[in-house]
This record gives structure tokens, C-alpha cells and sequence, in this order.
């Protein structure tokens, strides 16, 4: 039991004991004690002053001398105003460190058969382009909140929607058609999914070029848009595709072929990956059935023009569009197909979609339509908003080609670690230890610098910056490891164990880094809680920053006292496990050397 509960509960027996009142211990959240002030813990007495009919320093003197004279763990307190500053017993903090030491994947819930099934979407890339720093954000922030949920004792599903249909994915078909003359990766050394980015790019450039001309016959941009020949052609193909033509859809699945292959190299080397890929070809018909039944359900109706439609103005939004008046349906028709496919294939207990804030109305109409149309889950939907990722020089945009490629990012990360690495000149490595430690550190200040910022907000990236050895970053917290890791082989060397130090009471640095282990299952808690990453890599970097001042402050294998160096030896040894697992959880890798 951590020392949290352990003082929650004493506090809950002597508010019954001294006042007669029934507290529910998990309401009493002792926090952490400020700096300025002695103590270890500290819980809010306000609650109980109106029963006590006293003081709240006279609350707090009271509930302190119960705690003295009634729990072990407690050795003296002080009262400031309604605040209970608790000190704890010295001792128990070295009984702290050893269940940490004792404990199998500390900090972590083991799921069971009956654990709540939890269904998390993220990627949902175009087959028209390649993987770009905001699909980064979004890969990252959704494979970090699977681990989260997992480590909550979670059962998790991670799966991904394929937007591989539609007038987008046509303007690169056309275009590939028009001007290809038969490119493929393998005859330009492409990835395929940068082959197709290109034409893609081509396209608009194509398309601005007639519009123009156009434009300059005399008539206005509304009608040029209407009567461009390229775009009435890729209209003309998205009319063939989902006529199912031999032709087109053949094309289609080429291409679309090289895009996986493209997208699969890119997924490896960001770390992450799926339990299942849902494609929008095959979702769209489905969401098609779903609207069709919910207008005989009078769900939905259906206007003189065929289009079909939802009223949610009885929740305060507007009437929403489903199928088009030719029949074709948008992206929420599309959604509730593959919401359909999902539930026939999990019994998910709860969906969260990992998608920018700037679809926050969509997943609120989502959620209104799924649960009206029976999806259990779909009132309780969880749309994770995240805030967008723009560069120093500001936004960026595929049309135009000036979006940060993923895999171009990668390659400028590790080339980045590679040359601070060579700057530092530190370390006997062979050269292909130098290319996987740059490897990790590049990965690892690019992972590291995305998941840090709350999801909720927008954020610039600066690659120069995530790549320092100091301050809040991923290399300052791996190189911190793989020192922690070094102390560890030198004192194996040495013959020294992490053991025998049961009887040592540690000093005030030695138990601020216990607390902060201590602190770690709450944190991830937490995490999983608000759905929030960011928590997880402030809380390393935090724990990171206090053993370096211990680090600092204090000798480990040249400690005399024997019982004192393996008091210092288990807690570099936790230290550097919830490190490693912490990072874990963010998918970041932590090198034994650096």
C-alpha cells in the first residue's frame, strides 16, 4: 500500500475517532508537502472544522497528535493555518523502497478477462500522400495513450482508418495517368507513398495553372472551378470507381499498394503499429445500410432531393447532411460504417478517437448519431482533441508540398544526435553502436519533445531544440539513464549488491527521490485518467532532474558505510526501471550506454 493511502486512511480513523464523523478515505488526497515547508505530505483539515466546532490549526494540531501516537509511518507534524503537514518516519521510506524493488511491473494494472475493453483510433492517413509531422503528433500521442490504458489495467485494441476512397485519392490516380509514363517506386527509387505525394502535388499544380487560364477568358473563379476539364475528369473517375470499373479500380489498388508499402517503413521506424486497419472502401457502403435503416427507424428523413439528413436540433446543433442527393455519402456516413464493423468485431466498452481539434464538431455529432442508432458506446465516445504541431516558420500544406515529411524529419533527427554525438566525443563504440544509440536518441528527442506539451494545445516543434543534452528533453533523460546504468555495471563489477540497507534511514535527498517513486502508479493513474501523456514524460523528467541533484550531492560506490552505498545502489536501480518504464509508455527506447 502506498504511503498515500496508508496516511489517508489513519486520517479517515481519526476523524471518526475524534469527531464522530464517517470519511471515505478516498476522498482525503494528501499532497505532496511545499518546498518552504517541513513534511512529506500534506491534507487539507477544512472539511472537518464544522463538525469539530473548532479552529483549523486547532483541527490540525488534533488529527497530527492522533497520527503520532496511532501510526507508525507518521513522526511529527506541524500546522499551518488548515494545512496538516505530515513528516513521515524515516525508516518506512526504506520499506517503501523495498516493495518498489519487490513489486513486478511497478506502477502498473494487470488486465483480466473482464477489464473494460477500450478500442483507441489514431493514424487515419490518406493513401494520397505521405506521413507528415502532424500525422507524427497524432501516431504518437495514439500509441503512448494504448500503453497508458494498457498499463491502467485496460484492455486495449489499437486500430486504424484507412482513408483510401474519394476525390483526393482520384486527383492522384489522374495526374499518376496523365503524366506518369509508367513510374514506379522501383523505377524512381521512390517510396511509394512519396511517389504518389508527388503527383498528388502535381495535380494542384496542374489544376491552378487551369484555373488561371481560364479565369483570364473571362470567367469568374466559381465557374472556372465548375468547368475545369482535370477536375471534371477526376470527378468523372470517382464516378467509375464506385461503379466498380475493371479499369480504375485496378489502377486504384496499385497504387494504393505502393502507399501501404510506404506507409508500413514509416510506421516501423516511428515504433508504432495496429491490431487492426479498417479502409474506407470497404465502411462507406456499411454507414450507407446504417443511414438507410435509421430513416425507417425516423431516425433520419430524407428531402425532396433525395439527400438525406439528421435533425439534432433537440440537442443544439443543426441538421446534418449523410447521404448526398446523387447517393454518395460524406465522412460521417463513412464513421458510423465503421463504427458498425468495429462492434461487430470487438464488444468495446469504450471508443476514443485520436483526431485535431479541428473535427471537436464532427465527434459531437458522432456521438449523438451512434448512440441514436444503438451503439452502446456512443454517447460515451471519447474524441482525444489534440492542438496542432506547426514549425517555427509556421503552418504547412500538402496541396502546395511545403508539409514536413515524416520520414525526411526521421532522417534529420538521428542526423542531428549524430552530430552532437560526434560534438560530445564521448564513448569507445564501434560504428554500428554509434548508428543505433543515434538512432534512439534521435527518435527518442523527436518522441520526447511531442508528448511533453499537453495534447489539448497547439505547438511548434523546433528539431534544433528537442535535440539537447540539457533541460526537458529526451536525450537529457536518456543520457541520465544510461549514467544510472553505468554506476550499476561498475558496482557489479565491484562485487557491491542492493542489499542489507533495511536498517539505514535515508537522508532528506534519498527520500524526495523515494516519494517521487512512490509517486509513480498515481501518475499513470492519472494518465489514463485524462487521457493525457504529458503527464508521464514531466513526471521522468522530474524524477530525472532530482537524481541528478542527488547524483551530484552524494557518492554511490566510493560510500564507505556498506548498508548506506546499497541503500544509494536500489535506488539508482528504481530509479533507472521507472525511468526506462516511464519512457516505455511514451514509446521511447533508452540506451545502456550513451
Amino acid at each position: 500500500m502506498s504511503i498515500d493511502s496508508i496516511i489517508a486512511q489513519a486520517v479517515a480513523r481519526a476523524v471518526k475517532e475524534l469527531y464522530g464523523v464517517e470519511t471515505d478515505p478516498a476522498s482525503i488526497v494528501p499532497q505532496t508537502t511545499k518546498k518552504e515547508f517541513e513534511g512529506n505530505l500534506t491534507v487539507v483539515v477544512f472539511p472537518w472544522v464544522k463538525a469539530a466546532r473548532k479552529s483549523p490549526e486547532a483541527v490540525g494540531t488534533e488529527i497530527g497528535d492522533w497520527l503520532v501516537d496511532n501510526e507508525p509511518a507518521v513522526d511529527r507534524f506541524n500546522v499551518i493555518k488548515g494545512f496538516l503537514n505530515i513528516v513521515i518516519e524515516p525508516g518506512y521510506f526504506t520499506s517503501m523502497l523495498r516493495h518498489i524493488a519487490d513489486t513486478p511491473d511497478y506502477g502498473f494494472v494487470k488486465a483480466t478477462d473482464d477489464s473494460p475493453l477500450v478500442m483507441v483510433e489514431y493514424s487515419s492517413p490518406n493513401t494520397n500522400k505521405p506521413l507528415h509531422l502532424g500525422h507524427v503528433r497524432n501516431n504518437l500521442l495514439g500509441y503512448s495513450l494504448s500503453r497508458i490504458l494498457a498499463a491502467c489495467g485496460n484492455r486495449v485494441v489499437k486500430t486504424n482508418i484507412v482513408n483510401d476512397r474519394g476525390i483526393h485519392i482520384c486527383k492522384s490516380m489522374l495526374a499518376w495517368k496523365k503524366w506518369g509514363e509508367g513510374a514506379t517506386p522501383e523505377s524512381t527509387g521512390k517510396k511509394g507513398d512519396h511517389l504518389i505525394g508527388d503527383f498528388y502535388v502535381l495535380f494542384d499544380k496542374h489544376y491552378k495553372a487551369e484555373l488561371k487560364e481560364l479565369v483570364a477568358k473571362g470567367l469568374s473563379e466559381e465557374e472556372a472551378e465548375k468547368q475545369s476539364p482535370l477536375m471534371l475528369e477526376a470527378r468523372e473517375m470517382l464516378r467509375r470507381w464506385e461503379q466498380k470499373d475493371p479499369e480504375v479500380r485496378a489502377l486504384w489498388e496499385m497504387m494504393n499498394d505502393w502507399v501501404y508499402a510506404g506507409f508500413d517503413e514509416t510506421y516501423k521506424r516511428l515504433g508504432v503499429d495496429f491490431d487492426k486497419i479498417y479502409y474506407e472502401s470497404n465502411t462507406y457502403l456499411e454507414g450507407k445500410d446504417k443511414v438507410l435503416e435509421g430513416i425507417e427507424k425516423g431516425i433520419m428523413y430524407r428531402k425532396e432531393d433525395g439527400s438525406v439528413w439528421a435533425d439534432l436540433t433537440d440537442a443544439g446543433l443543426d441538421h446534418k447532411l449523410l447521404l448526398r442527393s446523387d447517393g454518395t455519402s460524406v465522412y460521417m456516413t463513412q464513421d458510423i460504417g465503421t463504427a458498425k464493423l468495429r462492434y461487430q468485431d470487438f464488444p468495446i466498452d469504450k471508443m476514443i478517437y485520436v483526431v485535431g481539434n479541428e473535427q471537436n464538431y464532427h465527434f459531437q455529432v458522432l456521438s449523438l448519431l451512434l448512440d441514436r442508432l444503438g451503439f452502446k458506446w456512443g454517447k460515451d465516445l471519447v474524441h482525444f482533441s489534440y492542438g496542432m504541431v506547426e514549425l517555427p516558420e509556421g503552418k504547412m500544406k500538402s496541396r502546395e508540398g511545403t508539409v514536413v515529411d515524416a520520414d525526411d524529419l526521421m532522417d534529420e533527427m538521428i542526423q542531428g544526435a549524430r552530430e552532437v554525438s560526434a560534438e560530445r566525443g564521448k564513448g569507445d563504440f564501434t560504428p554500428e553502436e554509434s548508428e543505433e544509440i543515434a538512432r534512439i536518441v534521435g527518435m527518442g528527442a523527436l518522441k520526447y519533445f511531442l508528448l511533453k506539451v499537453d495534447p489539448r494545445k497547439n505547438m511548434t516543434f523546433n528539431p534544433k531544440e528537442s535535440i539537447d543534452f540539457n533541460g526537458n528533453t529526451g536525450p537529457f533523460i536518456q543520457y541520465t539513464y544510461a549514467r544510472i546504468r553505468s554506476v550499476l555495471r561498475k558496482a557489479a563489477d565491484a562485487g557491491y549488491k542492493a542489499e542489507g540497507y533495511e536498517t539505514v534511514k535515508p537522508n532528506e535527498k534519498e527520500i524526495s527521490l523515494i516519494q517521487h517513486l512512490a509517486d509513480y502508479p498515481a501518475v499513470v493513474a492519472e494518465a489514463g485518467r485524462s487521457y493525457s501523456p504529458a503527464l508521464i514524460a514531466n513526471y521522468v523528467y522530474d524524477l530525472v532532474k532530482e537524481y541528478n541533484q542527488f547524483y551530484h550531492d552524494y557518492s554511490i560506490l566510493n560510500e564507505e558505510d556498506a548498508a548506506v552505498r546499497s541503500l544509494r545502489l536500489a535506488l539508482s536501480t528504481e530509479v533507472a526501471a521507472v525511468v526506462k518504464s516511464g519512457m516505455s509508455l511514451l514509446g521511447i527506447e533508452v540506451p545502456e550506454r550513451m
